[in-house]
């Protein structure tokens, strides 16, 4: 028989070769870019047939004539050594019959076998972006087998050594010849991953079924392969019916966008889309955005992520929503920057996301400047399931690592407490633990604070960190009945909004104070956010604020209740600009001012809340095109700022001035004396009601200097006879004239006001009918 020998190198197992490209989307390895997705099906691949040795030839080392039944068990038993010695193997090379093509012998090598080829064709003409580490080091260890004339197979070589270190018996299921998902294995895969359990929870399970890691034969990376390929087989055939609806309503409305990665011809899975409402929602709520990925702990079956935001009522509002088949970073890089474009490239304040790496690197290169906050509430989750051994054995950790994380009211506590709490239960060098330390600035309230969330109080979680889909997408949902479900959610967000919007417009809130402020409030604020507001307003009552420190430009209050002064808060106030800092930071955090400087504003007369501190976002207006912060609509509210800034102003000078003129007798007498000079002139102004600003008002071109102008000749006073008036005429025609632009301009102040009234009647009403049209069209599919 004539034969021809053929190299050539083929996998082994799972897929032998450690040059090949591994699928991997583990959150500590590389990335890999997505692989196109066929549209809309795609064939399936035949499962491949697992052989192992039985009996003896378990505990055998290969040794020459050996005999085989078949080139199979051969490879199989090698494996099978290779796995109880420490190495990993794959075939090498084949000798074929010229007769038939038949295989007549077989090589199987140690992995580590020969040198990769570096000038090898398939690399010569592109470049490689990320270079794979090298694992062949020339070692010779092999097994020859050949085809005897019976049909068995027989050793005809063996090479025991190897030139490398071993791997030990605990760490040989990480080789990749043996990572092998047995039969019994996938079954409890497909079962608990069709019960919404993630691949660590999965593994969690395997390695508590089988007794360790080791036995389980694969890793988490090959489960979590498995269940992505588990799932786009599932879904490739519904595939199209998400293509086809989201074509359906943008042929309806050109305004509804949607792209996806790849586009048709290279299609990866992964899709977004954003409804006209939504894109216009982000233009009045997008300072704060949530990018819901619960479908990635497995709540959900189908990878599905909405990103979110805050309404003017506190309530979920969306952005738009994304299917991520592959969750590279490329592919959440490619998400943002689309979303961005469907947003006319506004960039958000603040973006909230669960804590992930490949997330957060992707966030970083898309939204260089938002700031990026993990989910605090998913990391408390977390704890629960990486420290559930110290819960059980120390019930009161969770208390105490909650009181660590929101009670602290600064840094310097914060990181005293974190220290002393690991100490305490023995934790400082727990991996996970140091983890989120060490990302601490991204969901630790007391590093937050300096940035807008759109959330009522640090330490509370906000109904916007709760699904836009809840109770609607779950666990059983499939994409056939995705769109059905994920239109009645957003019907119904739509519906609690409307009616928001009508209790907010049709219903007065109770008014616990005589406050001018509760009532400006009342008429700004939505119900929801007056509610919350006035919670701070009555707050102050049991709050004393008191003069620290007064640098000339601003004055420094301690603010604290009766007896705490040890937990005070500290407000600076600058008088002139009307403007305060909290040192809780609550209106930075959450757009709404603190009963520590409404406290402030109480103790310094400050009767209504300053245009700057009433945010449109927060208001009954929000979505109003009218911008009333710019001009007051109540001319009474404007005198009482005006007014404020006014007595604020004199009692910050009139303190400095009894300041120096206390210091000695000299000073005292000289400040007696001007006090009363300054009292006489005052009360002579009153009286004259300004008399004595006339000169000033001619620099001002107004129409009483130009009409006097135009009766002036060559230095004679002349009246509208043409005859010459005296300085007593003048005066009084002066005066005459200024009374007249004076009552002009109380006209123009109440048509001015007049107008705006006008204008925002006009708004609530546009507000009431789109309520009356809303409820109109519920009213009609309910009774369909």
């Amino acid at each position: 028989m004539e034969n021809e020998v053929l190299e050539f190198d083929i996998g082994l197992g799972s897929g032998a070769d450690d040059d090949a490209v591994d699928i991997d989307i583990d959150d500590d390895l590389p990335s890999t870019p997505p692989l196109p997705l066929p549209l809309p099906s795609s064939t399936s691949t035949p499962p491949t047939q697992i052989y192992l040795p039985e009996g003896d030839l378990l505990d055998l080392e290969p040794y020459e004539s050996m005999e085989f039944e078949s080139e199979e068990a051969a490879k199989a038993f090698y494996n099978s050594y290779a796995r109880r010695v420490g190495f990993s193997t794959r075939v090498s090379s084949s000798r074929r019959s010229r007769r038939d093509g038949a295989i007549i012998q077989r090589q199987f090598v140690c992995a580590k076998e020969g040198f990769r080829n570096l000038n090898e064709k398939r690399t010569k003409d592109r470049e490689i972006k990320r270079p794979r580490v090298i694992t062949r080091v020339g070692c010779k260890a092999s097994l020859s087998v050949k085809m005897q004339d019976s049909g068995k197979w027989v050793v005809s070589g063996f090479v025991r050594g190897h030139n490398h270190e071993l791997v030990p018996l605990d760490q040989v299921h990480c080789l990749r010849s043996h990572r092998q998902i047995s039969g019994p294995a996938k079954t409890l895969i497909d079962t608990l991953q069709a019960a919404g359990m993630g691949p660590r929870r999965i593994m969690s399970a395997l390695i508590k079924e089988y007794g360790g890691i080791s036995k389980v034969g694969f890793t988490e990376v090959d489960c979590r392969n498995y269940m992505r390929n588990n799932r786009m087989k599932s879904m490739e055939g519904d595939i199209q019916l998400l293509l086809d609806y989201l074509r359906q309503m943008h042929n309806e409305n050109p305004n509804f966008f949607y792209a996806l990665q790849g586009g048709d011809d290279q299609f990866t899975g992964n899709v977004f889309w954003s409804d006209p409402r939504a894109r216009e929602n982000y233009s009045y709520f997008g300072d704060t955005v949530t990018f819901d990925t619960t479908y990635r702990s497995n709540r959900y079956r189908l990878p599905f992520a909405p990103l979110t935001g805050v309404n003017h009522h506190g309530q979920p509002v969306l952005f738009g929503c994304a299917f991520l088949l592959n969750e590279t970073e490329a592919s959440f890089i490619w998400l943002f920057q689309t979303w961005l474009t469907a947003m006319s490239g506004h960039h958000p304040v603040s973006i909230t996301t669960d804590h992930d790496a490949v997330i957060s690197s992707a966030i970083m290169q898309v939204f260089p400047e938002t700031r990026h906050r993990f989910c605090k509430w998913h990391i408390f989750k977390k704890c629960q399931e990486k420290l559930s051994h110290v819960l059980l054995k120390h019930p009161s950790f969770e208390a105490d690592f909650h009181k660590c994380v929101n009670l602290t009211e600064s840094i310097e506590e914060f990181e005293s407490c974190w220290l002393s709490l690991v100490d305490r239960y023995e934790l400082r060098h727990h991996e996970w633990l140091q983890t989120i330390y060490s990302d601490r600035r991204q969901w630790v309230p007391v590093y937050l604070r300096d940035a807008f969330f759109a959330e009522m109080s640090i330490t509370q979680r906000s109904d916007s960190m709760n699904s836009y889909f809840d109770g609607y997408v779950n666990a059983s949902t499939n994409l056939s009945h995705f769109f059905k479900l994920y239109e009645k959610a957003i019907e119904s967000r739509n519906e609690k909004e409307v009616k928001a919007d009508y209790d907010t417009m049709n219903t007065n809130p109770v008014l616990k104070t005589p406050s001018p402020m509760e009532k400006q409030a009342s008429g700004q604020y939505t119900r929801k956010l007056f509610a919350r507001f006035q919670e701070e307003l009555v707050g102050t009552l049991t709050f004393m604020a008191s003069k620290a420190e007064d640098d000339g430009e601003s004055i420094m209050y301690q603010v604290a209740k009766f007896g705490e002064d040890h937990k005070a808060y500290y407000v600076k106030f600058n008088v002139l600009e009307m403007k305060a800092r909290c040192s809780c930071q609550m209106f930075e955090f959450s757009g709404l001012l603190c009963r520590h400087v409404l406290a402030v504003f109480r103790v310094t007369n400050v009767l209504t809340l300053p245009s700057h501190y009433i945010l449109k976002r927060w208001t009954r207006n929000a979505k109003s095109n009218v911008i009333l912060e710019e001009h007051p609509s109540d001319v009474y509210n404007g005198y009482l700022e005006s007014h404020t800034v006014r007595y604020n102003t004199l009692r910050h000078e009139a303190f400095k001035f009894v300041d120096e003129g206390s210091k000695s007798l000299d000073t005292y007498n000289v400040a007696m004396v001007a006090l009363q000079e300054a009292t006489t002139r005052v009360a002579l102004a009153t009286k004259n009601e300004g008399r004595t600003s006339v000169v000033n008002s001619r620099n001002r071109g107004d129409m009483a200097s130009n009409g006097i102008r135009a009766n002036y000749t060559s230095g004679n006073h002349l009246g509208s006879s043409g005859q010459i008036l005296s300085e007593k005429d003048t005066d009084k025609k002066i005066q005459e004239l200024r009374d007249e632009l004076e009552h002009a301009n109380r006209k123009c102040e109440v048509y001015r006001a007049n107008l705006l009234s006008v204008l925002k009647d006009i708004d609530d009403h546009k507000l009431q009918l789109s309520i009356k049209v809303q409820s109109i069209k519920i009213s009609m599919k309910d009774s369909i």
